[in-house]
This record gives structure tokens, sequence and C-alpha cells, in this order.
């Protein structure tokens, strides 16, 4: 005896399904018009997301001097005049020889590719060439876009690269006047806004802070400390292109996963074609090595709190970018989907019903006649 449907119970599941077709489509179309006039705004968006990633770097030695007694406008001119001091100093020690070399570095991941190709296509693996030519040619492209991209931001200066030199000023002057006024900011947007928001954004926008900050220091120092000892390794081994490796595995460090197996693909590639297959091994050793030590050791102490993001997710994120707005978008993408994970979190607090209270347990009738 089969069971007939319902029409009530049909008609008013449909019309519900109806319904979140409806509110997801809205939801999509807000999506679509937010980045719609992101895009229109990205030249007063963009200084303005570079400066405060400057911040976020910067913001430690402004509030120890605050905390010594300093001025806030003062604290904010020294850590800014000190800041701009050392990015001159490494534009002028490392940015140029970087320049000069980064046509050597790319045509030696070229040569290395190619090298690879060989290999591959003879015994024990006599790969046809066919099988392999588009996936080689593919690579080639791929590696001298991001190389010649990912060394001219080097170069250039993350601000400045992409929007100009009115880009870097904008960003300098804005972080300090992040530095400055920063701790006021929260109050001021408390009483800008209605009814509940008044609460709820500033808790979201010092979440959302404190993630962005433990992200970029975090990854800077762990990059630098990459750079260093990966720097030492290829050095020791008389690779060449030594400085330029080593600036490309500190930037690298800032696109979680792919960006450490990009800088260490490179490394291996040039000690291939500079050095033969035993340094090239040698060098790969030494990348699993420090990796590892990264990994398990290093970002354990220094990333006290992680981003709360599954490894899967921070890929998926950095492919989305990539394919999105390029390098950009790949250094982009773990801050805003930790970002974007912060307010999830929050969302579900708040949507979360609260805990049942337990009531005391009623004394039993036995238990009251023996007392």
């Amino acid at each position: 005896m089969s069971a007939t449907l319902s029409s009530t119970k049909t008609a008013a599941a449909l019309r519900r399904s109806a319904r979140v077709s409806v509110e997801l489509l809205a939801v999509l179309v807000m999506v679509a018009v937010g980045l719609w006039l992101l895009g229109r705004m990205w030249p007063v968006v963009w200084p303005l997301v570079v400066g405060l990633f400057l911040t976020t770097m910067t913001w430690p030695l402004t509030a120890f001097l605050r905390r010594r007694g300093w001025a806030p406008a003062l604290a904010a001119t020294a850590v800014t005049l000190l800041f701009l001091l050392v990015s001159l100093g490494i534009v002028a020690l490392i940015a140029v020889p970087v320049a000069s070399q980064s046509g050597e570095l790319t045509d030696g991941v070229v040569d290395g590719i190619q090298k690879l190709r060989e290999w591959a296509s003879g015994p024990p693996l006599n790969i046809g060439d066919d099988q392999i030519a588009g996936a080689f040619d593919a690579a080639v492209a791929r590696i001298q876009g991001s190389v010649g991209s990912m060394v001219g931001a080097v170069v250039t200066g993350v601000g400045t690269v992409f929007n100009g030199l009115v880009t870097g000023v904008l960003a300098l002057f804005l972080m300090f006047f992040f530095l400055k006024d920063g701790p006021r900011f929260l109050p001021w947007l408390a009483r800008q806004l209605p009814g509940r928001l008044a609460t709820d954004v500033p808790i979201v926008a010092e979440r959302g802070w404190e993630t962005l900050g433990a992200f970029v220091r975090s990854q800077a120092l762990i990059g630098l400390l990459d750079a260093v000892f990966i720097g030492i390794g290829l050095w020791a081994l008389g690779v060449p292109l030594v400085l330029p490796l080593a600036v490309l595995t500190f930037v690298s460090a800032f696109v979680p996963i792919v960006g450490a197996l990009f800088a260490g693909l490179v490394a291996v590639l040039i000690a291939l074609v500079s050095n033969g297959l035993t340094d090239a091994l040698i060098v790969l050793a030494i990348i699993v090595v420090v990796q590892q030590v990264e990994g398990n050791v290093l970002q354990p102490m220094i990333q006290s709190r992680g981003l709360g993001l599954h490894a899967a997710v921070v890929l998926l994120a950095v492919t989305l970018g990539g394919s999105l707005a390029g390098v950009v978008g790949s250094l982009l993408a773990v801050p805003v989907a930790a970002l974007v994970a912060v307010v999830w979190n929050y969302l579900r607090e708040q949507l979360a019903d609260p805990p049942p209270v337990s009531e005391p347990d009623e004394p039993r009738t036995g238990d009251a006649v023996l007392s």
C-alpha cells in the first residue's frame, strides 16, 4: 500500500523553498553590489587596507611609547619616521639589488622547468612529450608571471606597485592617523551607531583588529626567519641569487601554505640549474627542515591564537583570491577569510540559544526524613 502525498504539506514545502530561494537570491545580489562598489572605490580602499596592514606592524612600538608617557601625536610621529627610514633603507640595500637580478631569477626558473621536462621524458619515467608539454608550458607562463609580479611587488613596494606613489603616500598618512587616534575610534564609532549596532559593531571591529594584527605580525616574523635560515643554506651551498630568493621567501610567507611551496619550488629550480641535482636535493632538504621547524615550533610559539581556519579553507581562499585579483588577491585572501570567520562566529554567538539553566535537584522524601 503506497502512501499518497499530502497536497497541503507539499504546497507548504514549496512555499518555504521559494521563500528561502528568494532570500538567498537577495543576499547574493547584496554581495554582488557590495563587491561592485568595492571595485569602484578600490583607489580609496587599497590605501586604507595597506595603511591598516602597516599599522598592525607598527602599533606595538607605538603602544610601548605611549605607556612610557609619550603623547599620542609624538609617539605616532616618531614611529612613522622610523618606519619611513627603515623602508628607505630596505629599498636602498635590498630592493635595488633584487631589481637588477629579477630577470636572472625568472630565466633560472624557466631553465629549471625545462630541465625537469627533459628528465621526465627520459628513463625511468619515459613520459611522452605530448603528455607534459602543455602542463610545463602552462607552468612556465605561470612562474614567469608570478615571479615577475612578486619581485616587482618587493622592488616597488607593496603600497606603490599597484596604484603608484599616491597610494604609498596615502597609506603612510593613514598609518600615522591610525597610530595617533586609533584607540579613540571604537568609542567614536559606538556613539555614531543606533541601537544594538552601537554594541555589536565595535565588538566585531575589535575582534577583527586583533585577528588581523596577529596574522600580519606573526606572518612577518615567520617569513623573516624563513628567509634568513633558507638564505643562509643557499649561501653555504653557493647557490646564486640568494638575496632575491630570500626576499621571495619573505613575501611568500604572507600567502600561507601555497606561498611556502611556491618559494621552495623556485629555490630548488635555481639550485638545479646552477649547481646540479645533488645541491638541488640538499636545498629541498633544507627547505623541508625549515618548514617543519616553522610549522611545529615557531608557529605555535608565535601565533598564540590561530586564525581559526582549516587548511582546506586557507587553500580555497588563496585560490579564489588569486583567480579574482592576482597577487593582491592571494595576499589578502587569508586575512579576509579570517575576518569573515570573526563576523560569522559573532553572529553564531548572538543567534545561539542560551544554555539551559539547570534547576537544583529537589531533596527526596526519604532524604528529608533522614536529615
